[in-house]
């Protein structure tokens, strides 16, 4: 629960430091769009992450297997919308350089989550494999 209320503490406090400096720019179609995407990946990622409850940990391991929510249709939901969040707040915040973190970002999730399935398949072994072939990503 530390963990959650740090990370979003963090989270608030880099977007009170950069949005309001673009604020006074004009809403164009591009930064309407990354508003909407930005906003709506970060609610769903703290959807993603309530739904994961006590699961939730910066390493991999295996506590319990989250099948319900969004973990139904999406293995790793939180990385997914989190690339999505960095491209929405591309699009809004004139900031570039966040498109260049993204590429950055993505093969360390695509690591993450390789190493996180390893975790999950030698623990929870058919089970894990099933809802894998369900789901995405």
């Amino acid at each position: 629960m530390k963990t959650n209320i740090l990370s979003m503490a963090v989270l608030v406090a880099a977007l009170c430091l950069f949005v309001p400096q673009f604020l006074h720019q004009p809403w164009s179609p591009l930064r309407i769009a990354g508003a909407v995407i930005a906003f709506a990946s970060l609610s769903l990622i703290v959807v993603a992450r309530i739904q994961l409850g006590r699961s939730f940990s910066v390493r991999a391991k295996a506590t319990r297997l989250v099948t319900t929510g969004l973990y139904a249709r999406i293995r790793n939901p939180i990385y997914i919308f989190g690339c999505f969040f960095f491209l929405g707040l591309a699009m809004f915040l004139p900031a570039w350089w966040l498109l260049l973190l993204l590429i950055l970002v993505i093969p360390m999730q695509i690591v993450r989550s390789r190493r996180e399935a390893a975790v999950l398949e030698a623990t929870f072994g058919e089970e894990y494999r099933r809802y894998r072939r369900g789901t995405w990503l």
